[in-house]
């Protein structure tokens, strides 16, 4: 068991715990990391790892939202198990869309999809989306403040959950949207979201970043948008790493020795451990502040991977 391929496994999981719940692209992140950092590991055994990695990242979702999440708590009610299992019937619903298109085509976009100028222009037009996305809102907002004398941290008589942009969310940030609580999200807001989790098939686009952007366009605050983005996470992850080990084994003919669960275990459990701290950061940053930081650093990183690999050619 060689130590230094445990710090690069170490490393990764870092990479992986930060950059899987933030919308700036996971896949981005790694294709550069692997430029400079590889395992000493068969090149099968490398394309399952940087799946079920995810696998440490998701169990911080389990951890920290328990309580939200499970539906036999026994502090919860009759209403309160109920609402529990009509949010899981909405996270499953969302996640219908990128499972029926996305795994019979995991192979071809694994093979044509997986390259430096997919990922970068994805990275810059998404990019650009979260900055065109967040500057609508301001407007919106502004317009709303003028016309409306609609306060910051109020919200108005008569609100309606079904139309956009009714409540104001009271956050530094400006944050506002007719759905200001997960539990409050229609099923077909959540369909809508998990539409636009299909965009994130396409590697560079970011999984939280294309669901993020359709809770702000259907009418999500960022706090709604950005955990019911956490929770989709989880049958989604947990699909992947499952299909990927299936390959492995029984495809690929891969095993696992001393050296494969070590890399494994210590990738996951850092992923595990820095999951935890990124969520809860990202959680508070979006109470206060927009996305807009985070469209200009997926604009710079995709002209990074450009330069970067025309340098290479």
């Amino acid at each position: 068991m060689n130590p230094i391929e445990l710090l690069k496994s170490a490393f990764l999981g870092l990479v992986e715990g930060i950059t899987e719940w933030l919308p700036i692209s996971s896949t981005g992140h790694m294709i550069l990391v692997d430029e400079f950092i590889k395992l000493n590991v068969s090149e099968e055994f490398m394309n399952m790892f940087l799946v079920v990695i995810q696998l440490g990242a998701i169990l911080a979702v389990c951890v920290l939202f328990f309580h939200e999440l499970n539906p036999f708590s026994p502090s919860k009610g009759r209403e309160g198990r109920r609402a529990t299992w009509s949010l899981w019937g909405k996270i499953v619903l969302a996640c219908l869309p990128a499972a029926i298109i996305g795994i019979p085509l995991d192979d071809f976009m694994e093979e044509h999809l997986y390259n430096s100028v997919v990922v970068a222009a994805a990275l810059i037009v998404y990019g650009i989306a979260f900055i065109v996305i967040e500057m609508w809102r301001k407007r919106v907002l502004a317009r709303r403040v003028e016309e409306e004398g609609v306060v910051p941290g109020s919200r108005p008589a008569g609100t309606h959950f079904a139309r956009p942009a009714e409540a104001v969310e009271p956050t530094e940030g400006g944050d506002f949207g007719a759905i200001t609580r997960v539990e409050d999200l229609p099923l077909k807001t959540a369909f809508g979201i998990g539409c636009f989790q299909v965009l994130s098939l396409i590697p560079g686009t970011s999984r939280s970043g294309s669901t993020i952007i359709g809770g702000l366009l259907l009418g999500c605050t960022r706090s709604v948008a950005s955990k019911f983005t956490f929770f989709l996470a989880i049958p989604v992850m947990f699909g992947a790493s499952a299909l990927k080990l299936v390959k492995y084994v029984v495809l690929d003919g891969g095993t696992f020795g001393t050296n494969e669960l070590a890399i494994m275990g210590v990738g996951c459990l850092v992923a595990f451990v820095v999951s935890l701290l990124t969520i809860k950061w990202l959680m508070n940053f979006v109470r206060k502040h927009t996305f807009i930081a985070f469209g200009v650093y997926r604009i710079v990183l995709g002209v990074v991977v450009i330069a970067y690999f025309l340098l290479l050619a």
